[in-house]
């Protein structure tokens, strides 16, 4: 699966923008996916994860409230609305899919090695 993040760019403290994680085939659909963000000098750090079916989210605390996962299989995408930016959400933004054999759980979302595809990312920049 080819996975291509997109939807980032310049916002100013206080904004919103969307991303979207478009995926290259329908197996897409049967796996749990995240999106992780990499601020400059920092190791990759998981932000939010969804099940297969839309059913269960899970969230980092800093974003809970201010970002949505969502997804929508029948287009092969997935999406990160974020609203209320700050600038320490600035980070390149990246998303991947779960190993199809791994549940959803919290174990599982946080641990990086959980995943097997990675999109490349896409920077988010937020003044203040």
């Amino acid at each position: 699966v080819q996975l291509q993040a997109s939807g980032g760019g310049l916002m100013q403290a206080g904004g919103s923008l969307r991303l979207s994680c478009a995926a290259s085939d329908q197996t897409f659909s049967d796996v749990h996916m995240a999106w992780f963000r990499q601020r400059p000098g920092e190791d990759r750090r998981f932000v939010a994860a969804i099940s297969s079916n839309s059913g269960s989210t899970y969230y980092e605390d800093s974003v809970k409230g201010r970002f949505t996962i969502s997804r929508d299989n029948a287009k092969n995408t997935a999406y990160l609305q974020m609203n209320s930016l700050k600038p320490e959400d600035t980070a390149v933004y990246s998303c991947a899919t779960v190993y199809p054999s791994l549940p959803f759980n919290t174990a599982i979302v946080l641990t990086i090695h959980s995943y097997e595809y990675w999109g490349q990312g896409t920077l988010v920049t937020v003044s203040s």
